[in-house]
């Protein structure tokens, strides 16, 4: 039996944690996003002006909205801990087509590969840790 690697999944990808932010592959090429993280198949984005979770609207994902293509759903890292969005939120979302996954970051960084690696059409909005 021969094994071989999978092929690694197109776009950017989560390599690991810096301070409160991630580190982010494109190719080859290295960024860290000191805060929170935009992320489509497509772009990394060094989210700013992040609203606490209770403040969250969907006018804070313009920037990642504007440039990602059809997306099955929205990965959202709600931070350190899993805390839930405003229900107006998620209807927001919902009216764009696509649903809303909530879970900490570090499990958002985690699930954004594996869900890559699948070529799933997703988009990813994470919180600072």
């Amino acid at each position: 039996m021969d094994l071989h690697r999978d092929s690694l999944p197109t776009g950017p990808i989560i390599v690991g944690f810096s301070g409160h932010g991630f580190r982010v592959r494109i190719g080859e090429q290295a960024m860290l996003a000191p805060g929170g993280l935009l992320i489509s198949p497509v772009s990394a984005l060094d989210w700013k002006d992040i609203p606490s979770i209770e403040a969250l609207q969907i006018g804070a994902l313009d920037d990642l909205l504007a440039g990602a293509p059809t997306s099955e759903f929205l990965l959202l890292g709600t931070g350190a801990r899993l805390a839930q969005p405003p229900r107006s939120f998620v209807r927001a979302v919902e009216a764009r087509g696509m649903g809303v996954e909530v879970m900490d970051s570090r499990a958002a960084a985690r699930a954004w590969g594996v869900l890559r690696a699948e070529e799933r059409p997703i988009i990813g909005a994470l919180m600072p840790l």
